[in-house]
């Protein structure tokens, strides 16, 4: 796939899912239930505050007639019951509303009826930009600090159902750094020696891995050759695993302000994709981010 509108597309050919809505009684998020509902793309259950609900929809326009209200005032409680909900499959994804983030990480690790695997929680953004043919994804910039080598393996897995779910085939991810040569006292270079070596033995599932890359040079064919890398992913790379959350996270804030780019954020790790967008993303993005995560299937 090429565009979020391919996505768009494709959702519409299927089986219409649904998303469940932890503490639904806000405005930004409502809209973008709204705007998937009338495009087609999703039905969803609305868990919260249901006079909260009702006031919100009634000012965006929002026919509650075509969606399940689930009255609990608790935001806590609303974000366990929805996290319930996708744990029991009466709906295929999560969507944060107004509960803190804490509080609905804390639902969807829930012992009992949350979505944990044992895999780390990671952020994986979908980005389209004008200058690059093809989807980027960039990981991680919102969930793990400063990650392991063993936790960049699990980032880096996270990515392969979002690349299936976009249709990527043999996707490839180069992790980045500030240099493409091995530096002993650049941590990250180190990580990304041995993520390289690890995906040549097959100890990495489902996606090619090389590295240390710059970003040029995992972008751009051109920058690649200057410096004579060669490799399968050098200059084409779908994934970029960052070093750290500092990192990932400008890069991923710059594309969007800087570069336009249209956007896509999920949490994936869990057992079904999880929706947790900023208040500050827009909702095109939100939009965007439902559509995707209801096209992604965990496995």
């Amino acid at each position: 796939m090429k565009s979020f509108q391919e996505v768009f597309e494709k959702i519409k050919g299927g089986e219409v899912k649904r998303i469940a809505v932890a503490a639904a009684a806000d405005r930004p998020v409502l809209e973008a239930v709204k705007a998937a509902i009338d495009s087609g793309l999703a039905e969803a259950d609305l868990v919260g505050d249901e006079a909260g609900i009702r006031e919100i929809a009634a000012k965006i326009g929002l026919n509650l007639e075509l969606v399940r209200v689930i009255h609990q005032p608790d935001p806590r409680a609303a974000a366990l019951e929805a996290v319930r909900l996708v744990h029991n499959k009466e709906a295929q994804a999560v969507m944060k509303g107004l509960v803190g983030s804490a509080d609905f990480l804390r639902a969807v690790l829930n012992k009992e009826c949350g979505l944990r695997t044992g895999k780390t929680l990671s952020s994986v953004a979908v980005v389209k930009t004008e200058s690059i043919d093809r989807f980027l994804l960039i990981t991680d910039g919102g969930m793990v600090m400063y990650p392991t080598l063993e936790e960049k393996v699990h980032l880096l897995e996270n990515t392969v159902p979002v690349c299936r779910a976009l249709e990527i085939e043999n996707p490839k991810a180069a992790a980045v750094c500030a240099v493409e040569v091995v530096n002993p006292d650049m941590q990250a270079t180190l990580d990304a020696a041995a993520l390289t070596q690890m995906s040549r033995r097959g100890q990495i599932k489902g996606i090619a891995v090389e590295g240390p890359l710059a970003l040029d040079n995992a972008l751009n064919p051109e920058a690649a050759a200057h410096k004579k890398i060669t490799g399968e992913v050098a200059g084409k790379a779908d994934v970029l695993l960052m070093p750290d959350i500092e990192a990932g996270n400008i890069m991923y804030k710059s594309l969007v302000y800087g570069a336009k780019a249209q956007t896509c954020a999920l949490i994936m790790g869990a057992a079904a994709p999880i929706i947790m967008t900023s208040r500050a993303d827009s909702p095109e993005t939100k939009l965007n981010s439902i559509a995707v995560a209801l096209l992604t299937e965990v496995k």
